[in-house]
């Protein structure tokens, strides 16, 4: 018998390398979406025909108990949520709903109806924020910079509140930024490369960003979705720090993607006091070693490969529109 998991967020960037990814191993994917009139199937079109896509919402519990009652997955992996940082700010209640108490339904849906299930949270490392030590592990204290960043930590200390309370198979992976061709175009490696892209088919002059100095550690996503299977393989549920280990400035990541796509960054990048956060999250690395050891997990392309593979992508992208 196949496995089957069900995951919240499947239209999303991780979502979609996710199904990907369990479709490869062989399960049967559920994935649950929003009813609304602007969903984007964009990212999940060319495997959409082998998902079993159903009707639910994080913010209504009883969708949530027949969704897994109809469905009976053996796995459930929460990527849904509001998750964009700087959204959070304007819709601090929406965000608290939905990335906080969004995953406490979803633990007491799984407590209700089979808990055997295992479960993965996307937890973040905006959770750590204010970091209190370089690098970040496991045993970090939290000290969240943005309602997005505060709802994360919820949403992670429910779900081990609920592995602790009613036994659970319920993990957390604290995953540090990761990026792909897929990457919404709000978040700053794709408005960075796909803003490069359009400057060099001539469709701008200038790409205004925010803060050149802020440091994130940043991955590929297709990368970073194995490691959460990997954790719902583990004969014990636990936490862990998903990251690269090492952190690249926004500068540097100007730099590779202009330079990928043929032009001087320096030339084109303005700096727009409108992008800058109201409270700016420090130096975020994460130190991945116990996913290493304990799950064997290790990432396969480095910085320069990722940048370089999202020009190219947005390169063909904007190139293709132009036809």
């Amino acid at each position: 018998m196949a496995k089957r998991a069900l995951i919240t967020g499947v239209t999303g960037q991780d979502g979609s390398y996710l199904a990907e990814f369990l479709l490869e191993q062989g399960y049967e994917v559920v994935g649950m979406v929003r009813r609304s009139s602007t969903l984007n199937f964009e990212r999940i079109s060319h495997i959409q025909d082998r998902l079993t896509l159903v009707a639910g919402d994080l913010l209504d519990e009883v969708s949530l108990i027949s969704l897994l009652r109809d469905h009976r997955p053996e796995e459930v992996y929460n990527l849904a949520a509001q998750s964009f940082v700087q959204t959070s700010w304007s819709q601090p209640v929406l965000t608290g709903e939905t990335t906080a108490l969004g995953v406490t339904r979803l633990l007491d849906a799984i407590r209700t109806v089979d808990p055997e299930i295992r479960f993965y949270q996307a937890s973040s490392s905006e959770m750590f924020g204010k970091v209190q030590e370089v690098p970040q592990r496991e045993s970090t204290p939290f000290y969240p910079r943005s309602p997005y960043g505060v709802a994360k930590v919820y949403g992670h200390w429910i779900t081990v509140n609920y592995r602790e309370s009613y036994d659970l198979h319920a993990s957390s992976g604290m995953l540090f930024n990761h990026e792909s061709p897929r990457r919404g175009l709000e978040f700053v490696t794709r408005k960075v490369t796909h803003g490069a892209a359009r400057i060099a088919c001539g469709l701008a002059d200038k790409l205004p960003l925010g803060n050149l100095d802020s440091q994130r550690d940043w991955g590929y996503a297709a990368d970073y979705v194995r490691a959460m299977w990997l954790m719902l393989q583990q004969d014990a549920p636990d936490d862990f720090v998903v990251a690269t280990g090492e952190t690249h400035s926004v500068r540097e990541l100007c730099e590779h993607a202009f330079s990928a796509a043929g032009l001087d960054w320096e030339q084109h990048v303005i700096i727009d006091e409108k992008f800058l956060r109201p409270a700016e999250v420090d130096l975020l690395v994460g130190d991945p070693s116990k996913a290493h050891e304990v799950l064997g997990w290790q990432r396969e392309l480095d910085f320069p490969g990722l940048v370089t593979m999202m020009v190219e992508a947005d390169l063909a992208l904007v190139r293709s529109q132009l036809r």
